[in-house]
C-alpha cells in the first residue's frame, strides 16, 4: 500500500530535483561546449591549410583577398551577427552583469554563437591574425545560456561555466579554465556555483579528450633557467611584455569607445572602409614578414619552441600589429592565441641577449608576460602557460613575470582589456533603444 507523501517530503523532492536538474544542465552543456569548441578548432585548422594553399599561388593575392574580406566580414557582423564582433569574451562578462533577458540573448545566443563560428573561420581564411579561443568562450556562454533558459537565476551561473569549460576545451587546459572563469570572467571566487563549474569544465575536457586526444597544446617541454644571470630575463620580459601587452590594450579600447577627434568621427562614420584599411595593413604586414604573423601564430611558435629555433626578429612587432589591425577593424576573432604568438617573438627577441639562457625558457617568459600585460589577469596567465606546454619547472620564473608585466601594464591601461570592453556592451545594451548604436570595433 503507498502512503501518500507529506508536505516535507514533496518539498524535499522538489528540491532533490531541481538540484539534479541544474547539475544535469551545467554537464550535459560542457558536453556540448566540448564538442564546439574541438569542431571550432578543426575547422579553424582547415580555413588556415585554405589560407596557405591561396599564399602558394600568389601570396600577393592577399592585398585584395584580406581587406575585401574584411570589410565582408565587417559588414556581415554588423547587418546579420551584431555584438559578436572582436573576441566575444567581453560579451560574455557583460552578460554575466546584465539582469534582463532580451539584453542578455543580444549578447550569448545561439544565434550569435553561429555567427561568432562562421565569421571568425572567415577571419582566418581571409588571411586575419585572430584566434579561436575567445570566440570559444562565447560560443560556449550561448550554449549554456540556450540551456539554462528555464532558470533565469541561474544563468549568471552557467555563463560563467560555459565561459570557462570553452577556454579548457580550445586548449586542453582544464585548470586554466577553472582560474580563468575566477580570476578573469567573474573577478571572485563563488563558492556556491564552483563544483558546478569544476563539472561543466570537466565535462567539456572529457569531450575534448574523446574527440582528440590528449596533448599539450604547444608539445611538452623540460626547459628551465639556470640559477644566476638566466633569472635577470625575468624582469626584463615582465617590463617589455607589460609594455607591449597594455599598449595593445589602450589601443583597443580607445578604438572601441570612440573619439570626438576627427579621424575617431571618420571611423565611426565609415566602419566597412576601416575595416577594409586594417586588412590591408595585415595584409602588408603579411608580406613583409614572409608570410608568418597571418593566422592565430600557433603553428610557428609550436615549431620554435619544438626545435629552440629563434623566431625571426621582426615577428613579434608584425604580429602584434597585425594582431592590433585585426582587432580594432571590428571583424569577429579573438586575441588569446596571437597574443602568444606576439609574446613568444617579443621573447625570442629578448633572447638574443641572454646567450646561455634556454632560447625556449625565455620564449615562454615572452608569452606569459604580454598575454598578462594585455589581459591583466596574472594567475590565467602563468597557469594557461605552464599548461600548454606541460612545463612546471619553469613555474616560478613564469609567475613573477606575469606579476611584473601585469604591475607594467597597469601604469599604462588602467583596466583590463576584456572588462574595459565589457562595459561598453553593458551600457550598450541598457541604453534606450532609440539611442542605441553598433559598435565599431571591440
Amino acid at each position: 500500500m503507498l502512503w501518500p507523501l507529506s508536505t516535507r517530503h514533496k518539498r524535499l523532492f522538489r528540491l532533490t530535483s531541481a538540484r539534479w536538474q541544474r547539475r544535469a544542465i551545467f554537464v550535459l552543456g560542457g558536453i556540448g561546449v566540448g564538442a564546439a569548441a574541438v569542431a571550432l578548432a578543426q575547422l579553424a585548422d582547415l580555413a588556415q591549410h585554405a589560407f596557405a594553399l591561396l599564399l602558394a599561388k600568389s601570396r600577393y593575392a592577399v592585398l585584395a583577398v584580406t581587406p575585401l574580406g574584411f570589410m565582408l566580414s565587417a559588414y556581415l557582423t554588423t547587418r546579420l551577427f551584431p555584438n559578436a564582433q572582436g573576441s566575444g569574451i567581453p560579451q560574455a562578462i557583460a552578460a554575466r552583469h546584465l539582469t534582463d533577458q532580451t539584453a542578455r540573448e543580444s549578447l550569448v545566443s545561439i544565434r550569435i554563437a553561429i555567427g561568432k563560428v562562421i565569421l571568425t573561420l572567415f577571419g582566418l581564411l581571409c588571411g586575419g591574425s585572430v584566434g579561436r579561443e575567445g570566440p570559444s568562450v562565447q560560443v560556449g556562454a550561448s550554449i549554456m545560456f540556450a540551456l539554462g533558459r528555464v532558470s533565469p537565476r541561474r544563468q549568471p551561473g552557467l555563463i560563467l561555466a560555459g565561459a570557462a569549460a570553452g577556454v579548457a576545451a580550445a586548449f586542453n587546459t582544464p585548470l586554466a579554465g577553472i582560474v580563468f572563469g575566477i580570476e578573469e570572467m567573474s573577478r571572485a571566487f563563488e563558492t556556491r556555483t564552483s563544483s558546478l563549474i569544476i563539472a561543466a569544465v570537466i565535462a567539456a575536457g572529457l569531450t575534448s579528450l574523446a574527440l582528440m586526444g590528449n596533448y599539450a597544446y604547444f608539445g611538452s617541454s623540460a626547459m628551465s633557467l639556470a640559477p644566476g644571470a638566466d633569472w635577470l630575463a625575468v624582469p626584463v620580459c615582465g617590463v617589455v611584455g607589460g609594455v607591449a601587452g597594455g599598449v595593445f590594450s589602450r589601443i583597443v579600447i580607445t578604438m572601441a569607445r570612440g573619439s570626438a577627434h576627427p579621424f575617431g568621427r571618420a571611423v565611426k562614420g565609415h566602419p566597412l572602409w576601416f575595416a577594409l584599411a586594417c586588412g590591408l595593413a595585415v595584409a602588408i604586414c603579411g608580406i613583409v614578414s614572409g608570410d608568418t604573423v597571418y593566422g592565430t601564430g600557433y603553428q610557428q611558435v609550436k615549431t620554435a619552441l619544438e626545435q629552440g629555433a629563434p623566431l625571426p626578429q621582426d615577428f613579434g612587432i608584425l604580429k602584434l600589429l597585425s594582431t592590433t589591425f585585426a582587432a580594432i577593424s571590428g571583424i569577429p576573432g579573438g586575441i588569446f592565441s596571437p597574443s602568444l604568438a606576439v609574446g613568444a617573438g617579443l621573447g625570442s627577441n629578448i633572447a638574443s641577449f641572454f646567450h646561455d639562457a634556454p632560447l625556449g625558457a625565455i620564449m615562454l617568459l615572452g608569452m606569459v608576460s604580454y598575454f598578462a600585460g594585455v589581459v591583466q589577469a596574472p594567475i590565467t596567465a602563468f597557469v594557461i602557460v605552464t599548461e600548454m606546454t606541460d612545463n612546471h619547472a619553469m613555474v616560478v620564473p613564469l609567475m613573477a613575470a606575469a606579476l611584473i608585466a601585469h604591475a607594467t601594464s597597469r601604469l599604462i591601461c588602467e583596466e583590463g582589456i576584456y572588462h574595459a570592453l565589457a562595459k561598453g556592451f553593458i551600457e550598450r545594451a541598457t541604453r534606450p533603444p532609440e539611442t542605441k548604436a553598433a559598435p565599431t570595433s571591440s
